[in-house]
């Protein structure tokens, strides 16, 4: 098959599936909690949808990527998530990044960075980081719908620098 039309392909779909998880974000910043959103997605289907929980549910480890995860174990059990794809509005956490490594998600499609906006409270973490030093062979694609997420993180208004451009 023609590899820039499979990347044309792969870009549509990325953006298509990031769409979905922007409208749980914008969920999310709605109902009072972190804007961010995500999407279990397996050969072309959705498994399930996560949204940032924290302040609604008074639970520090209710981020996008752990509601959807768990969704989908919920729906389609632990194995169904094995090889899927999550896309998500923001790079997640240590901890979430040890979920998804733990669930079995093979590829991980970003619209923001932690470095974009600068943040300064997870020192120099980074996914890529955290693959490195635990072994985890995640494909990575980021900056999908990013200027899109970030008018919703500056609408937010909670982040300590979110860039102009």
């Amino acid at each position: 098959m023609d590899t820039n039309a499979t990347r044309l392909a792969d870009a549509a779909q990325d953006e298509t599936w990031m769409r979905v998880a922007l409208a749980e974000a914008r969920e999310a910043h709605a109902r009072g909690d972190w804007p961010t959103g995500a999407v279990i997605v397996r050969d072309g289907v959705m498994l399930a949808t996560g949204q940032n929980r924290q302040n609604s549910l008074g639970d520090v480890t209710a981020h996008a990527e752990t509601e959807a995860l768990k969704a989908a174990f919920r729906e389609h059990g632990a194995q169904a998530v094995r090889g899927t794809t999550l896309y998500c509005t923001m790079e997640p956490c240590p901890m979430c990044a040890g979920a998804l490594k733990i669930a079995g998600v093979h590829t991980l499609v970003l619209a923001l960075r932690h470095a974009t906006l600068r943040r300064s409270d997870l020192g120099a973490y980074s996914v890529e980081r955290f693959c490195e030093l635990t072994g985890y062979p995640l494909v990575l694609r980021d900056g999908v719908l990013q200027a899109e997420y970030l008018a919703l993180r500056r609408a937010w208004g909670q982040d300590p620098v979110a860039p102009a451009s």
